[in-house]
């Protein structure tokens, strides 16, 4: 393994040797599409709004080509090479680009080198763009310290894990973390119009663009690749048009028939939810499958998850509304892809749960007999006292009695007796302790 303390022999982990500058247009046609469709700058970039936004920092260091070491943290083609290409480009800064897979100390040392002759010689400063850069172990990155606090680099990391846990802190404190989010579906389709239009020179269906788009998980270069791949196969093959089989061939991925604004969207979430319901774990899977296939909303999946884990299993056990709404937060703070291990995990869980609708039928009884009668007033003792921090009057507190139980009446007068709350057999346990209470109370009534 090539670390910066071991030499690398000659034309191993080396990328890109010697200065690169930033993107350049009219690329040879051997260039990946990934590369020849790359924007020249940010009114072309395409995502990362809550970043680039009009008079953000990172926008405006880019406009006035001030730049400053950072790391880029996000998926896999949400644009961290390009925006640290901009960077270098708008500043008129050399750009030097290693991947800390391949790299070691040779290469590192040689661009470090290169940064000092250039300040040397013409005053030129050098962004370092480290791809992977959690790959680098500690003492890998230490070493770059002192070129980055003497400015004669400025380091551009780019990671797809968190920062806080792969870069270490020495290094860490002398750089700005940009989160970068994975491209929307839509931001995906308007990468892919236009590398398309401007670089193909095939016609391209646009069923295909908008596959490709819902189905490569907010990954411009996967797109971009299965693109190209597919017009260049369509192209051998005498085809006048990328169609839709061919990009499912070239993504190695099927086509599902799923409409999020039609029935089909609510045909799928109603047969999850059944089949969930129905104590169906591969059934549930399955629904699940085809919802995020299809580029279903994970946090419409997980509402759904939270409401079933109450409405259809309840008190039967407790715990799955503890596992719905922890998947609802994995959805949140994490996102797909990664959050479908916690969909897959709860729905899982939901449907082999012990199923009781106890719960939503005690509450439709309550609220039928209020409809139905009226709101009673409750017991006076039962009332907040005059005065804070008094009970009302004749309030008997169950905490002086054995068993933290009162006899004393706790509805209105005009229902008592009324029974709301039915236990069913998945909630034996439940059953068992409110016959208990009901038994207690009577006693001391007596």
């Amino acid at each position: 393994m090539d670390t910066l303390f071991d030499e690398t022999p000659a034309g191993e982990g080396q990328t890109r040797p010697g200065p690169q500058r930033g993107p350049e247009r009219g690329l040879p046609e051997r260039h990946p599409l990934a590369v020849r469709a790359r924007p020249a700058g940010l009114e072309e970039f395409v995502g990362q709004t809550h970043l680039l936004g009009k008079g953000s920092a990172l926008r405006t260091a880019i406009e006035q080509g001030r730049h400053h070491s950072m790391v880029l943290y996000g998926p896999p083609g949400s644009g961290k090479t390009t925006l640290a290409r901009m960077v270098a480009a708008r500043s008129g800064a050399a750009f030097e680009e290693l991947s800390a897979v391949q790299a070691g100390r040779a290469e590192v040392r040689a661009v470090i080198e290169r940064a000092a002759h250039r300040r040397a010689n013409n005053g030129s400063e050098t962004v370092f763009f480290l791809d992977e850069i959690h790959r680098f172990n500690k003492a890998q990155q230490d070493a770059l310290l002192p070129a980055v606090e003497e400015s004669l680099i400025t380091l551009i990391g780019a990671t797809t894990e968190n920062p806080a846990f792969e870069v270490n802190g020495a290094l860490l404190s002398r750089l700005r973390v940009y989160a970068l989010s994975p491209l929307s579906a839509s931001e995906v389709e308007t990468v892919l119009h236009r590398a398309a239009s401007a670089d193909l020179g095939i016609e391209v269906a646009q069923e295909a663009l908008a596959f490709l788009a819902a189905r490569s998980e907010g990954d411009a270069r996967t797109a971009l690749n299965a693109l190209e791949l597919a017009a260049s196969t369509a192209a051998e093959l005498g085809e006048e048009s990328v169609t839709l089989a061919r990009v499912e061939d070239a993504l190695q991925r099927r086509a599902v028939l799923f409409d999020k604004q039609g029935d089909r969207h609510y045909d799928y979430i109603s047969a999850w939810i059944k089949a969930t319901r129905g104590s169906d774990p591969d059934a549930s899977l399955y629904y699940l499958a085809v919802m995020l296939e299809g580029g279903e909303d994970p946090r419409f999946i997980v509402r759904r998850m939270v409401i079933l884990a109450s409405e259809d299993i309840g008190n039967a056990d407790p715990g799955a509304l503890s596992v719905a709404t922890a998947a609802a937060l994995a959805v949140d703070r994490v996102g797909l892809p990664e959050a479908r291990y916690a969909l897959a995990q709860a729905a899982i869980y939901l449907a082999l749960a012990p199923k009781s609708d106890a719960a939503g039928r005690a509450l439709a009884a309550a609220q039928a007999h209020v409809r139905d009668h009226g709101a009673a007033p409750a017991p006076a003792w039962l009332r907040p006292a005059a005065r804070p921090g008094q009970q009302g009057s004749g309030y008997d507190s169950p905490h002086s009695h054995p068993g933290h139980l009162s006899s004393q009446e706790m509805l209105p007068e005009s229902v008592v007796g009324e029974r709301f709350y039915e236990p069913d057999d998945a909630e034996a346990e439940l059953a068992l302790r409110l016959e208990q209470i009901r038994s207690s109370r009577r006693s001391e009534e007596r």
